[in-house]
């Protein structure tokens, strides 16, 4: 008997297919990212939400409609007096301050001196911020009323290490009864000054607006400093037990947990995972480990939720600057910190960049396309789920292993995978585990790999039968199917990618099927045999 097989087409198609599927897979899109400057085409992608807290803080080009809310992201951060109120509603507001410790040419701008500041002066500053985003308006206790959802600080005035810290005992402008401590004593009341000089700046905040409603973070200020090449210099239980390891801004006054007036006063966690390198320096294939380590990191020392603010160009600090960040890290980066235990991602851009640069946004295209094809999963984040994490970020960066991460609920899994080390067209297996579950799923080069598996269906243990025999395999024209007995229950069999790709199914009505395949592509297939009582799925080579 033969069977004809048709090309379904994408994964829209293959949803209405049996509820015994293996696979389905958010295949990519067929678009082409923009290529004139200064634009970014949103219409290009179907209208989608995304069940986490994804901030916009990129550039509008003209844009009124708040069309980055109509795709995935939860809140914009540069609004159009228009949309304001109307398509834009005040919780969807974001408001980053980076003014909290500059302009006033104190000491904690100058030298990152917590002594000798006019807090008064601060005080005033801060307030008079406090009364431009609230337009004035006050309630009855007397706080701002600020309309928005999120407001994050940044501050960035502080000696992170105990050398930087120590070299400000040379500066003549710190005062003397600091300057003669002894190297610890100085150490110690440098930490504890500058942690205090900090929570003062939420503690205003706090006590002066009414923040009801509104989610309070702080630019990069977490128990795990942005890093990139000392990730494998300390070992994954190292990086997660070691207190020597935990900024000290976020530590109590015992200096033995995380904790403190400054951590306290913050509801949500958010490291700056930024990129360094470009490829094909090696250094830039450790870039997706390096995020999730991030992620990871912070949230083994926390239980505060953990937002990174990510940025779709080079760091400034790079040769590699302007430039944007690869295709397939943008759409990776879109994808993959959630995996990771991410409660959202804020996108940030230089503030002004519309008036300043004329680039070309396809970066931005291809971020937002990662986030499209994970809004085709969101239900698996919502609810009661568990995350997959077989390896740590951190030992994968050391051991340069192609990433991968899942999440499971109920009898499903989803699998996200990329090999950030291949070669463009190289082909990675790779095994995913989940209890008593197993897959081998194929990557291909660095392409972005996101596919949903029904463990009822396939697991590790599930039977094979000597009765059903697969012949011959590798085949180049027809592969033929033997039932020791005609199965007495309807049984179907289904051809699939390596992808989950269905692109051929027939019913088994005799003991003996044949599949004439001499006109597929030459590769690996799967070939699954499904009843109402389970399936078997077997490994099939087409050769040429």
């Amino acid at each position: 008997m033969l069977v004809r097989f048709g090309l379904l087409v994408g994964l829209w198609g293959s949803l209405n297919l049996s509820a015994r599927a293996q696979q389905l897979c958010a295949d990519p899109l067929n678009f082409t990212p923009v290529s004139q400057p200064n634009r970014i085409e949103w219409d290009k992608f179907p209208e989608f939400t995304l069940p986490f807290s994804i901030i916009y803080s990129g550039p509008r080009f003209g844009d009124t409609k708040g069309s980055p809310l109509r795709h995935g992201f939860s809140h914009l951060d540069r609004i159009n007096a228009t949309e304001f109120g109307s398509v834009v509603q005040p919780r969807q507001r974001a408001i980053p301050y980076y003014g909290t410790a500059t302009g006033l040419n104190q000491p904690w701008e100058t030298i990152e001196s917590p002594w000798g500041n006019d807090l008064n002066a601060y005080r005033a500053k801060w307030n008079q911020w406090l009364s431009e985003v609230a337009g004035g308006t006050r309630n009855a206790s007397g706080k701002y009323v600020i309309q928005a959802g999120r407001i994050t600080i940044d501050v960035e005035r502080i000696a992170e290490s105990d050398a930087r810290i120590l070299r400000l005992k040379q500066n003549a402008s710190v005062p003397a009864v600091y300057r003669n401590l002894s190297d610890a004593d100085f150490l110690a009341a440098y930490k504890k000054d500058i942690r205090a000089l900090y929570a003062e700046s939420l503690r205003y905040l706090r006590e002066n607006a009414d923040l009801t409603g509104i989610t309070v973070s702080s630019y990069a200020d977490t128990p795990i400093l942005n890093t990139y090449l000392n990730v494998p210099g300390n070992t994954w239980a190292d990086w997660t037990t070691n207190l020597a390891r935990v900024n000290y801004l976020v530590k109590d006054s015992t200096g033995q947990r995380v904790g403190g007036p400054f951590y306290d006063r913050l509801d949500v966690l958010s490291p700056s995972a930024y990129y360094y390198y470009d490829y094909p320096n090696p250094l830039a294939q450790d870039y997706l480990a390096y995020l999730l380590f991030q992620v990871e990191a912070n949230r083994a020392w926390s239980n505060k939720p953990v937002v990174p603010w990510v940025w779709l160009r080079y760091h400034n600090s790079t040769p590699f600057y302007p430039n944007f960040i690869q295709p397939f890290m943008a759409e990776a980066t879109a994808i993959f910190p959630f995996f990771s235990g991410a409660a959202g991602l804020w996108l940030w851009e230089e503030p002004n960049v519309e008036q300043a640069r004329n680039d070309v946004y396809g970066a931005y295209e291809h971020f937002t396309h990662g986030l499209y094809r994970l809004s085709r999963f969101a239900d698996m984040f919502q609810g009661q789920y568990e995350l997959v994490i077989e390896t740590p970020a951190r030992d994968l960066m050391d051991k340069q292993l192609p990433v991968w991460r899942g999440v499971a609920k109920g009898n499903a899994i989803l699998i996200a995978a990329q090999n950030p080390y291949a070669a463009d067209g190289q082909k990675t297996t790779l095994t995913v585990r989940y209890k008593t579950w197993q897959q081998t799923i194929d990557l291909t080069g660095r392409q972005v790999y996101l596919c949903r598996f029904d463990m009822g269906t396939v697991t590790a243990t599930e039977p094979s039968s000597a009765d059903i025999t697969v012949f011959p395999n590798p085949t180049a024209s027809t592969l033929t199917v033997s039932f020791g007995q005609l199965p007495t229950i309807a049984t179907e069999l289904t051809l699939l990618t390596t992808s989950g790709q269905v692109i051929g199914r027939q019913p088994v009505r005799a003991m003996s099927e044949t599949m004439n395949v001499g006109t597929l592509p030459a590769g690996i297939y799967f070939l699954r045999i499904t009843h109402e009582g389970g399936s078997q799925t077997k490994k099939v080579v087409i050769t040429r």
